[in-house]
């Protein structure tokens, strides 16, 4: 039997509709958590979202991200939330969530009402707000699935950046980009997870030789951490959020960095309440690659 999401793409049941191409769907929930929450889906039906081929996630992922930023322009918000629960519908979906607070992300929460009226209105502003899509393929260049073996990659020319200033192609980078995309780190307050990439010091990577290479005054304290202290209480069973797919992902990331890198640490510079905080580890190539997010402590 056909899910109620390919009944929506055939036509056959109504939907708030706000984008559309010819592989994929975005529509509004009509049980949503916040005014805005969207849903995005493949159009052909694939019941577990990462049985999809690595080219039809990627091309997913991209389209979502076009949908997000088109909602976050319509529905005031600090953050579009991305999650993948996978048990409510078979259909492969992607939930974007208007957030200003990590509880608008939490599924626990009671649905609200929103009147008929006013979901067009939603649906009519966030299409009004789409980019275009020559737009958003630039913007996904550098997002490209990564090879899935070290010999492919060992192959590709891509070259890192000498600062996450500079976009990035290198497979390594681009799959850092891939996984922590939607992730934040929670700590008294929450903080995107950004992929970045340096070119790396010669010699021993010292305290002082990361804070040059950072940017950061000659001095400032570092502090030293295992990655999988610093992430223990996202991948635990149910994660910070109770979220079952956001600990797997955190999970994830955790072992592609601990494989595919050498010697990677967490490094805490300055003190608080905010701390700039830098996961980094050592490629193939010899650059330095992982991600940065900031702590707050008080």
């Amino acid at each position: 039997m056909p899910s109620i999401f390919s009944r929506i793409v055939s036509g056959e049941l109504p939907a708030y509709k706000v984008a559309e191409d010819a592989d994929h769907l975005a529509f509004l929930d009509i049980t949503p958590l916040v005014e805005g929450h969207t849903l995005v889906i493949p159009k052909r039906e694939v019941d577990y979202i990462f049985d999809l081929p690595p080219a039809e996630l990627a091309a997913l992922h991209q389209f979502a991200q076009r949908v997000a930023q088109a909602v976050r322009e319509a529905v005031p918000c600090k953050r579009i939330g991305v999650a993948v629960i996978g048990l409510e519908v078979p259909h492969a979906h992607i939930h974007l969530i208007p957030m200003n607070r990590v509880s608008d992300m939490n599924f626990a929460n009671p649905k609200i009402k929103v009147a008929e009226a006013r979901m067009k209105e939603l649906a009519a502003a966030i299409s009004a707000k789409l980019p275009p899509e020559a737009e958003a393929s630039a913007q996904g260049q550098a997002t490209e699935p990564a090879p899935d073996s070290k010999a492919a990659r060992e192959s590709s020319k891509a070259k890192m950046p000498s600062s996450d200033d500079a976009p990035a192609s290198d497979a390594v980078m681009d799959q850092l980009q891939t996984m922590t995309k939607g992730l934040f780190y929670m700590s008294e307050s929450d903080a995107p997870l950004e992929a970045v990439s340096y070119a790396a010091p010669e010699g021993e990577l010292t305290d002082a030789a990361l804070l040059r290479l950072l940017g950061q005054p000659d001095g400032t304290p570092v502090e030293t951490k295992e990655l999988t202290v610093f992430l223990r209480n996202h991948t635990a069973d149910n994660g910070v959020l109770n979220n079952v797919e956001l600990a797997n992902r955190f999970k994830a990331l955790q072992m592609f960095m601990k494989q595919e890198l050498q010697e990677t640490k967490v490094y805490r510079i300055g003190k608080g309440p905010q701390i700039q905080t830098f996961a980094l580890g050592k490629t193939e190539e010899g650059k330095l690659a992982g991600f940065k997010t900031v702590l707050t402590e008080t």
